[in-house]
């Protein structure tokens, strides 16, 4: 599997980019999110990657950072979403925002996304909020303090899920309740 791309960039368009890597072209499919960070033709560039493989075609898909890989893996494994239809949703923001609309139970924000409707926007809220949840809490479990402070596991949660410390912080200031998972829930419906 092909996991990272380096190299020139050849051919920068939305929606791809050809970067030439030890003198292999390689055309990745990009969300636009990831598009805005590539520099112009002739600079290099380094892009993660996932590698599909259909019946009709091989892809290479590229993304600007762990998170919006990640996203992406976790929109595909959901029943009807695709990886056309993944990037279009990557398209519409940065994982963290997207990842507060799901914790927000926001359909509408999906249901925005061409190839979704009702149906699909509930079933990506319905799938990847338990993984937004699960990656939330594994990140409390790895940075567990000495005291154990709901309001520091929920910060080092939140930060794990892209936010800044400062950002997290903040959203943390106005979150009420008593458990880790509580606090990151009322800080992710504020985040939206």
């Amino acid at each position: 599997m092909i996991a990272s791309v380096e190299g020139r960039v050849l051919v920068r368009r939305p929606g791809e980019v050809v970067l030439d890597a030890a003198g292999v072209g390689y055309r990745l499919l990009v969300s636009s999110e990831t598009f805005r960070g590539v520099p112009p033709a002739g600079e290099r560039a380094a892009l993660l990657s996932h590698l599909a493989m259909r019946d009709d075609a091989i892809q290479l898909y590229g993304f600007a950072s762990e998170a919006e890989r990640e996203l992406f893996l976790m929109l595909i494994g959901v029943q009807g979403v695709g990886p056309k239809v993944a990037l279009a949703v990557l398209s519409g923001g940065g994982p963290r925002e997207l990842l507060s609309a799901i914790a927000a139970e926001d359909s509408a924000r999906f249901q925005a996304v061409p190839g979704i409707g009702k149906r699909t926007a509930e079933r990506i809220i319905v799938e990847l909020r338990e993984k937004v949840a699960e990656r939330a809490e594994e990140e409390i479990v790895v940075r567990r303090t000495s005291d154990d402070d709901p309001r520091t596991l929920a910060r080092d949660g939140l930060v794990g899920l892209g936010f800044g410390v400062q950002e997290a912080e903040g959203l943390l200031g106005q979150a009420a309740g008593e458990s880790p998972e509580e606090l990151i829930a009322d800080a992710l419906r504020a985040a939206r």
